[in-house]
């Protein structure tokens, strides 16, 4: 139905900036919200950003001015531009979609995201 295979992880230091990537390999059905959350060990998964077909946005207090998602609605894909990274941004992040003509939440695998010098 819906497959979310995301990018663009990896190690950084402070200061710098990483770009997330995530399509939906199957491109089946419209998606309505994209959108990433994070999560650390032990921890619940937390919201990062969220983005409506529309162009919408939500972002959690701790990003806002520093991170930017943008989708490309033709290509179910979706991206998150994080700047000025901050090592307590260091988790594993994941891709959301909600496709509401099946009335499903779908989960990327994660990718892991690194903020240390």
């Amino acid at each position: 139905q819906v497959q979310l295979v995301e990018s663009g992880g990896g190690l950084v230091q402070p200061g710098g900036s990483l770009r997330l990537s995530c399509a939906d390999s199957r491109r089946f059905f419209s998606i309505n919200v994209m959108g990433w959350y994070r999560q650390a060990p032990g921890k619940e998964r937390q919201l990062v950003a969220i983005i409506t077909p529309g162009g919408a946005t939500t972002y959690a207090d701790s990003v806002k001015g520093r991170f930017t998602i943008s989708r490309d609605n033709a290509k179910n894909t979706v991206y998150l531009q994080m700047n000025s990274l901050k090592p307590e941004d260091t988790d594993v992040y994941y891709c959301y979609a909600r496709v509401e003509a099946l009335s499903r939440d779908y989960w990327g695998q994660g990718t892991a995201v690194t903020v240390s010098s």
